[in-house]
């Protein structure tokens, strides 16, 4: 049998040889005319100058698929603030730097306010949703949202009173470890996930609602897959990745279980829901989508319904209490700024009663660790993808429609023009020479431009009161000596995950 193999293995006649050259030569062609086709691509339209890709794989064997924005610094030292490189076959432009992002986000914002393609979402959402549709559909979808969520409290006191009532469940849900080491991350998740459930379902879930816990795991889990290399590698190679075993598959198996979950709710709705008197998000959504019903062009339909609420219960959960879970690593590994935090706190709310919004702009110190560990942590690196929506002139070179760009956050958050010591956290990054909070422009955790997020303004109340609330009831004492703390993220795609930890939480 072995010499069988061998036979059919070395070509050993004539004909064997020719076949070989022929394959050869072939490839060669392949080779040499897949290359014409990506320089005629970078030629059409003067796209910024880059990398010579290679075949396939465009400029991939140049990129840290674990920490593109470091590889993206790299090439930005040798090819400028604005460059193109090839992901596969796609050219990709890259902002690099806070100039670059706000020229581009904010001077130019209507230009760039596509959304790039993101093919592990698209997959699912198939375009429908806020975050990843595009034209007048998102135009649509997001005027609805905003009004929408703005009826219904988002930046208003009746959400502060949902996110101090959830903030009292958390402060609980800490005394209930008795000081000994714990994992805060589903701790964090379900305060942070019920704010938005009351807002777009119309209630919040028990903590011990195990139906709650899987749905929040499901969240948890596709974060870091977004964010792995696998995950990555589907975004550039959908085509083949779509029919490859391995963990990328799980990403749709819990989307598809996120989506039976909404839609269960989304019936209970249609049940019970009256025109006149919309208690929720949801609500709304079905009256609007009576009021359009004869309109067989319109944005409004249950796809789009389930697509949005999946949005912004994923986008709604997922940041901000990573943000949280970050800062509670950097305090314990800060104990001189967590003193300082816990001295603030004491002056100016004392221990009795619940932190406010409007305590913020009497504790400049502590809004400057917020806005620091934001800034530090950057929990979404990269933003996600813009696209051009017409032939756009940018900085001297011509980036055609529908041309993918990723404005990197983290070169903004980063960059030494805009910030003293950008690779130390320093809350003295937003605070001026006589202690007041000190705004700075280049400050994007959100994202920046037509497409910032439209969740800011909660995010920014949950951040505070969470913080705040927490800090006013415990210390935090690290399972580890706060030198061997280790901020950098166990994982860097999508978003930026922080290394797992325990932590005790120690009643003041």
């Amino acid at each position: 049998m072995d010499e069988d193999r061998n036979s059919n293995t070395i070509p050993n006649t004539a004909a064997g040889w020719d076949r070989m050259e022929l394959s050869a030569g072939t490839l060669a062609l392949v080779v040499f005319c897949l290359s014409c086709l990506l320089l005629l691509q970078r030629r059409k339209g003067k796209l910024p100058p880059g990398p010579a890709p290679l075949p396939i794989i465009g400029n991939l064997h140049q990129i840290d698929s674990k920490d593109m924005v470091k590889s993206f610094g790299a090439l930005s030292e040798r090819y400028g603030p604005v460059f193109t490189i090839y992901l596969g076959s796609q050219p990709i432009v890259v902002l690099f730097g806070y100039k670059a992002v706000k020229e581009a986000l904010i001077e130019q914002g209507d230009d760039f306010s596509g959304r790039g393609e993101f093919p592990v979402m698209y997959r699912f959402t198939q375009g429908n949703g806020i975050a990843f549709s595009n034209g007048e559909k998102w135009r649509n979808l997001r005027r609805f949202a905003l009004l929408t969520l703005r009826n219904f409290g988002m930046g208003k006191r009746s959400v502060e009173e949902l996110i101090q009532d959830e903030a009292r469940y958390l402060a609980e849900e800490f005394r209930q470890t008795k000081e000994t080491p714990f994992d805060p991350t589903f701790f964090l998740s379900k305060a942070v996930s019920n704010v938005i459930c009351a807002i777009v379902f119309g209630n919040r879930f028990d903590y011990s609602d195990k139906r709650f816990l899987t749905l929040l795991n499901l969240i948890g889990e596709n974060f870091q897959l977004l964010s792995s290399a696998w995950g990555t590698l589907y975004n550039i190679f959908p085509g083949f990745m779509k029919h490859l075993p391995g963990p990328h598959n799980r990403i749709f198996q819990n989307f598809d279980k996120l989506k039976l979950f909404v839609l269960g709710i989304l019936k209970k709705h249609q049940d019970s829901f009256e025109t006149s008197c919309p208690r929720d998000f949801i609500d709304c959504f079905l009256v609007k989508i009576q009021q359009e019903t004869g309109n067989p062009l319109s944005d409004f339909n249950i796809e789009t319904l389930v697509m949005t609420t999946h949005n912004l219960f994923f986008g709604g959960t997922e940041t901000v209490s990573t943000t949280l879970r970050y800062g509670f690593l950097i305090f314990m590994k800060y104990a001189d700024v967590t003193e300082k935090v816990h001295q603030e706190i004491d002056q100016v709310i004392g221990r009795n009663r619940c932190p406010t919004v409007d305590d913020r702009s009497r504790m400049p110190y502590t809004d400057a660790v917020i806005h620091e560990i934001q800034r530090f942590t950057n929990i979404i690196p990269m933003s996600l993808p813009h696209a051009v929506i017409r032939d756009t002139h940018f900085r001297g070179f011509m980036l055609p429609k529908g041309t993918n760009v990723i404005p990197v956050l983290t070169s903004v958050h980063a960059d030494p023009t805009q910030y003293k010591e950008p690779q130390r956290f320093n809350p003295q990054h937003f605070l001026d020479e006589n202690g007041r909070f000190k705004r700075n422009d280049a400050f994007m955790p959100f994202s920046s431009g037509k497409r910032i997020c439209l969740g800011e303004s909660l995010a920014r109340m949950e951040l505070f009161i969470y913080f705040t609330t927490i800090l006013q009831n415990y210390s935090f004492r690290p399972t580890v000596h706060p030198d061997d703390i280790d901020l950098t993220p166990i994982i860097s795609g999508v978003g930026n995950v922080p290394r797992p930890y325990q932590l005790c939480a120690v009643s003041r």
